[in-house]
């Protein structure tokens, strides 16, 4: 069976053939500085969001809220996945 990888359900030849009407329409000559420019407006917006996240673990320390619960969630998740790869290596087949 052949896995083919998509991205936001969209094949392959998809985004090609997207790409090729950009490239049609803006010219070969515009589209590094409109990919610049997207990359810019993504840290951007990242940035804004991890702002907003270390604003929201000050306010919660300041009041005394308890933010440790993140990660000891996180610490057992991690735990569990690790028990399923041991499982899972161990039944799996090796092709």
């Amino acid at each position: 069976m052949i896995l083919q990888t998509t991205f936001l359900f969209i094949s392959g030849a998809e985004i090609a053939f997207i790409l090729f009407i950009v490239v049609m329409v803006f010219g070969a000559d515009k589209v590094p500085e409109i990919a610049r420019n997207l990359g810019k407006g993504m840290r951007t917006l990242k940035d804004a969001t991890n702002d907003i996240k270390h604003e929201i673990t000050k306010s919660a320390d300041k009041n005394g809220i308890d933010t440790s619960i993140v990660s000891d969630v996180k610490k057992q998740l991690d735990s569990v996945k690790d028990d399923l790869g041991d499982f899972t290596g161990s039944v799996r087949r090796k092709l």
